[in-house]
């Protein structure tokens, strides 16, 4: 296999063709995917026929695969549990949701940045699409802290923000209204170094990030809407139409996505695995 990169647009993400993941890769050619996911935040791998057995085979290539377990608290999205997949569709067998998330808009946010340890990344496979709509909007964070204005960095530099999933997806979270024991949360810095790259990233999003530490509600929620319009600046986000045989796999640690709205009678089914991840730091 001759494995090759190429840019999908100027403000992050990378399309690799050359490879079917029904094979094993070699060292060289694993070695050169990760170069290239450090390196883009966004893959997309093309045409490619995946079991479940190859889905998991290529996830090990990014890092150890996550297994899904389900809440103590009994709060969930759903879908099955004890495994490492997850069914992202609006499909309905028997009068059940056969998965989770299934339909409409979702806004800007990281996966699992509620975790103590926010999965690495995410891998999404395209199963069945529906004839128009349901792009996955990709955001490059280390662009967005990079366009921060130097006195809100300096104001912001070392504090943490409480990220929140409460398992909405287009409402802004009121803390008045929702008890923290119920649903998984945890506070994260603001900015990060990421634990690969080196590099710093903006690490806060319009669906999941609540309240910043040591400021005053007024203040917090006036800097985070500064840094949700920053963070959703059409000229650092990626978009990406779906074609039947996508793998895209995004690196959590340093970009936002968000999913568009698409017809709900009509069936979207992809078969999603996270990568294990650690703890952030400042």
């Amino acid at each position: 296999m001759t494995l090759s990169i190429a840019s999908l647009s100027p403000a992050l993400g990378a399309a690799v063709t050359g490879i079917d993941l029904r094979q094993p890769l070699d060292e060289v050619s694993m070695k050169a995917l990760r170069d290239a996911f450090d390196q883009n935040i966004v893959l997309c791998i093309r045409d490619q026929h995946l079991s479940e057995e190859d889905q998991l085979r290529a996830a090990s290539y990014f890092g150890k695969v996550h297994v899904r377990r389900k809440p103590t608290n009994g709060r969930d999205p759903g879908g099955q549990w004890e495994t490492p997949f997850m069914l992202v569709t609006n499909i309905v067998e028997g009068g059940r949701p056969i998965g989770v998330f299934g339909d409409g808009e979702m806004w800007f946010h990281h996966d699992t940045s509620y975790y103590p340890e926010p999965h690495r990344a995410t891998l999404l496979y395209a199963m069945k699409l529906p004839t128009w709509g349901g792009n996955t909007c990709f955001s490059n964070m280390y662009r967005a802290y990079e366009n921060i204005p130097r006195a809100l960095r300096d104001r912001l530099e070392g504090r943490k923000v409480l990220q929140v999933h409460d398992y909405k997806r287009r409402e802004r979270l009121d803390l008045d209204r929702i008890d923290l024991d119920s649903v998984r949360h945890y506070e994260q810095p603001i900015f990060t170094t990421h634990p690969v790259t080196g590099r710093r990233a903006l690490y806060v999003s319009r669906l999941m990030s609540a309240r910043i530490e040591g400021l005053s509600r007024a203040e917090s929620e006036h800097a985070l809407a500064q840094l949700f319009e920053i963070s959703e600046d059409p000229a650092i986000i990626y978009e990406h139409q779906w074609r039947l045989g996508d793998l895209v796999i995004w690196d959590n640690w340093c970009s936002i996505h968000a999913r568009k709205d698409f017809p709900r009678e009509e069936p979207r089914l992809m078969r999603r695995l996270t990568i294990e991840g650690q703890a952030m730091r400042f």
